[in-house]
C-alpha cells in the first residue's frame, strides 16, 4: 500500500459516519456539484452598500491608489496618447504586448513592441521594462485587478517579470463592486492573477520592498467610452 492509499483510507474511515447527500446533479449543468453548493453557506453580502455606477468606479480608483497603484482616467480616443505618455515617462526601449491587445492602444507609442511568445525565456523578458495589458475584471471594494490570460492579457509571466505594468480597465463594463460579483464573471479553469497594487513584501522588521515578485510600478488606466 502506497502513501496515497493510506491517506485515502484514513479519509474514508473519518467520513464513515457522515450521512451521504443524495442530491442529484443539475441536469443542464452536469459538471456542477450541487452537494457542495448546499454545503456552503452563501448568505454573505454580495456588496457592501448601494452605489451608483460612478460611485463604484470612484471607489475602485480610491482603493487602487490606496494600494499605491497610479490611476489615470481616459476616454477611448485619448487612450493611445495616454499610453504613449506613460511609456515616454519610463523611457523603455522595448514594451511587451499580448497577442490580442487592440492595435489602436499602441498606435501612438514609440518603443519597439515585443510580442508574448511561448519560446521567450525569463532572461529575455527581464530585458523588457514595460508591459501593456487589458484585464478580465476590476473589483471596486478591494481595489483588485484580475487577469485571466485572455488575448489582451497574455501569459501570466509577462505581467510578473517586467518592472512596469500598464493595465487598461474599461469602465463601467469591466468594473464590479465586490469579489462575489467578480467570481461570477470568471472561469476558475483559467489562469487567474489577482493584483492589488504593485508587488510588495515586508521582512520581519516590516521594511517594505516593492518589485520582488512582480512589477514595482502598476499604472491603471480607467477608460470610459465617452
Amino acid at each position: 500500500m502506497n502513501s496515497r492509499d493510506l491517506i485515502l483510507g484514513r479519509v474514508r474511515r473519518a467520513l464513515a459516519d457522515v450521512p451521504r447527500d443524495d442530491t442529484p446533479p443539475v441536469p443542464e449543468q452536469p459538471g456542477r456539484d450541487l452537494q457542495y453548493e448546499q454545503a456552503v453557506d452563501r448568505s454573505y453580502l454580495r456588496e457592501h452598500g448601494a452605489r451608483s455606477v460612478a460611485e463604484t468606479v470612484d471607489l475602485l480608483a480610491e482603493n487602487l491608489a490606496d494600494y499605491r497603484a497610479i490611476v489615470h482616467r481616459s476616454t477611448e480616443e485619448e487612450l493611445p496618447h495616454v499610453i504613449m505618455r506613460l511609456l515616454a515617462e519610463r523611457g523603455p526601449q522595448y514594451v511587451l504586448v499580448p497577442p490580442g491587445l487592440p492595435p489602436e492602444w499602441m498606435s501612438a507609442a514609440d518603443p519597439t513592441r515585443v510580442h508574448d511568445r511561448a519560446v521567450s525565456t525569463p532572461r529575455e523578458l527581464d530585458k523588457v521594462t514595460s508591459v501593456v495589458t487589458g484585464c478580465a475584471v476590476a473589483i471596486a471594494e478591494t481595489g483588485t485587478i484580475v487577469l485571466d490570460g485572455g488575448p489582451d492579457q497574455g501569459r501570466r509571466r509577462i505581467t510578473l517579470i517586467p518592472d512596469h505594468h500598464i493595465c487598461v480597465v474599461r469602465v463601467p463594463d469591466q468594473v464590479v463592486a465586490s469579489v462575489p460579483q467578480a467570481l461570477e464573471r470568471l472561469d476558475p479553469a483559467r489562469p487567474l492573477t489577482w493584483i492589488s497594487g504593485p508587488s510588495a513584501t515586508s521582512d520581519i522588521e516590516l521594511d517594505r520592498v516593492e518589485g520582488v515578485h512582480g512589477p514595482r510600478t502598476l499604472e491603471v488606466v480607467l477608460v470610459s467610452g465617452e
